[in-house]
């Protein structure tokens, strides 16, 4: 009765743009989550890919207390502690120069535009500089992420929509190429389309686009929202690729449950873009947020995450494909590491449903895709767990 008298409540006040699933969740302990009635779920979410760490990480959490008590906020007029020690972190671990912190993903999406149009301008005075992005790509869904997110879906009903952006077929150079002409300032896409279903980028395609941008001055812009921070295996997905972006940006598992993103480029990039007044934020790097940022990026790097992953996401990817071979509802597995889609020829989100009454939460990725985005720290009795628990579903 609490579970239902909370969620009426919600709807009562809180604006409907999310079809929730019917549950109001409490707390959570290592890979498990619970809700108000006390019902256990294996979570195979992690909050749409943030909590790496899972939940009661003693450590973290200790970090975030200790500065709770010492300072949460001071504008960045002022340089704090926490923030600059991110940066350093943040830098090293993504193998870039220089960091913005934003709140979100979306806001890490916009900077990186905003960096790569302000690049352009300063070569030429111009302001009608192009962008492309990719179809069946997702960015966020501010304005100008919006306008470089490649489903009609999302846009149509806030176009017209800033900036002139071209679209192009993922994992197709070609069509990449066509696009491309004098006026083109940035490249942008994910090295995992994520939303779009879990596609990876193929090894070729991102190296076609790097020369095309080496050659002619365009900036590669990757959105490692939720495919980076570990989730593939190396720290960033295109470290496992060898193809280095000019500005990088990231978000979801940086903050592993605080509100946190981040924008990264080279220093060449850096030299010839944002100035002071170009762009800024107030909550953006607070030394909460840079707290949380240091102390994630100080136990991936001690807990040696990424090879865990390796291991871990391989023993996933076997599981999901003897799945596959069981299933004839089951027409593909897509994915890297702890990133993982199955692809269905029923409804997914049914599938999702019955998931969630086994005891499991596993959520969707476009029409087709069932998406995998467990916690790092996931071992293999909890993908033997999580396949006999969708196995159910799916014979439901």
């Amino acid at each position: 009765m609490e579970a239902e008298n909370l969620m009426q409540q919600a709807e009562n006040h809180m604006l409907h743009v999310y079809n929730r699933y019917p549950v109001v969740l409490d707390h959570g302990e290592g890979v498990y989550l619970y809700d108000t009635e006390g019902n256990k779920y294996l979570d195979f979410a992690a909050g749409i890919a943030v909590h790496a760490l899972g939940y009661g990480n003693e450590e973290y959490n200790q970090a975030l207390k200790a500065q709770i008590d010492k300072l949460m906020h001071t504008s960045n007029l002022y340089y704090n502690q926490p923030t600059i020690e991110a940066a350093e972190k943040l830098c090293t671990a993504s193998e870039m120069d220089r960091a913005f912190f934003t709140n979100s993903g979306t806001e890490a999406i916009e900077g990186a535009i905003k960096a790569a149009k302000k690049y352009a301008y300063e070569k030429d005075g111009c302001t009608d500089h192009e962008i492309i992005a990719m179809n069946h790509s997702f960015h966020g869904r501010s304005l100008g992420a919006l306008a470089v997110t490649g489903n009609a879906h999302y846009r149509e009903p806030f176009e017209p929509l800033p900036g002139i952006v071209k679209f192009a077929d993922y994992n197709d150079l070609e069509s990449v190429k066509s696009q491309v002409n004098e006026k083109t300032c940035a490249i942008i896409l994910e090295t995992i389309q994520g939303e779009g279903g879990i596609f990876p980028a193929e090894k070729g395609f991102l190296e076609g686009i790097r020369r095309i941008c080496d050659e002619k001055d365009i900036l590669l812009i990757l959105d490692e929202i939720q495919c980076g921070m570990g989730r593939t295996g190396t720290m960033f997905a295109w470290q496992g690729y060898g193809v280095k972006p000019d500005i990088m940006t990231c978000a979801k598992a940086l903050g592993c449950g605080v509100p946190v993103g981040a924008f990264v480029m080279t220093e060449r990039v850096a030299a010839s873009s944002l100035k002071p007044g170009d762009h800024g934020t107030t909550y953006g790097g607070n030394p909460f947020a840079g707290a949380a940022v240091s102390k994630v990026l100080t136990i991936f790097q001690k807990k040696k995450l990424t090879e865990h992953v390796k291991e871990i996401g391989a023993y996933l990817e076997e599981r999901l494909e003897q799945m596959k071979d069981q299933y004839e509802c089951i027409r593909a597995r897509r994915g890297i590491g702890l990133l993982q889609g199955l692809e269905l020829t029923i409804p997914v989100g049914e599938i999702s449903n019955k998931a969630l009454a086994q005891g499991l939460l596993v959520i969707t990725a476009g029409n087709n895709v069932l998406r995998f985005v467990p916690p790092l720290v996931i071992e293999r009795e909890h993908v033997d767990e999580m396949i006999d628990k969708l196995g159910m579903a799916l014979k439901g």
